[in-house]
């Protein structure tokens, strides 16, 4: 199957997913995704998020309605602590990368979790994913946390964090410092 570059500036639709759409897109969500990313999902953990935030899933569509990308969201108490979004997956088809698909999708998820009240927003992603990285840095997250090993493959991610709220990272949660990967307020004398 031979892919052709689409032209820069074609018409998409960014539109929000709803239950509704599950017949037309849900297959199409997994198959672009499954692709790009290194975590095998089951249909349960897509229709896990979908089925509770699929106002925080965002889709970019062309105009025969294909799916082109893809932003996969939730927004949650993190811990008896902060109000934390967060975004589970992301991807674009390779053809119409390097055009802000991604970094539109990834606003929109952030604007709703924002008109939600999200206190921050968390991620995962492999630390050899530098275009991921620079995209999420270029909005504002920071990494918070390296984990080693994190994904099946044996991969090793950066947590990036995005603190939406004047002192989030210091908020206190139900666990101690050693186990939330971010810190809980200034180091004790």
């Amino acid at each position: 199957m031979s892919h052709t570059a689409k032209p820069v500036g074609s018409k998409l639709r960014y539109v929000q997913y709803h239950s509704n759409k599950e017949s037309q897109y849900l297959s199409a969500i997994r198959q672009l995704i499954s692709k790009d990313l290194s975590e095998p999902y089951s249909i349960y953990v897509y229709r896990y998020f979908l089925y509770q935030w699929g106002n925080l899933c965002f889709m970019a569509l062309d105009e025969q309605e294909n799916l082109v990308g893809v932003v996969v969201s939730k927004l949650e108490p993190h811990r008896g602590g902060p109000y934390r979004g967060y975004i589970a997956m992301l991807a674009v088809r390779e053809e119409y990368r390097g055009q802000g698909i991604a970094t539109k999708l990834v606003r929109m998820a952030i604007d709703a979790m924002i008109a939600g009240d999200a206190d921050e927003i968390a991620l995962e992603t492999e630390i050899t994913n530098t275009a991921a990285i620079k995209l999420y840095e270029r909005l504002g997250f920071l990494r918070s946390k390296r984990l080693h090993r994190y994904y099946l493959n044996g991969n090793s991610a950066f947590r990036l964090v995005l603190y939406l709220k004047e002192g989030t990272g210091y908020m206190q949660t139900g666990y101690g410092p050693q186990d939330s990967g971010i810190l809980e307020g200034p180091p004790s004398a």
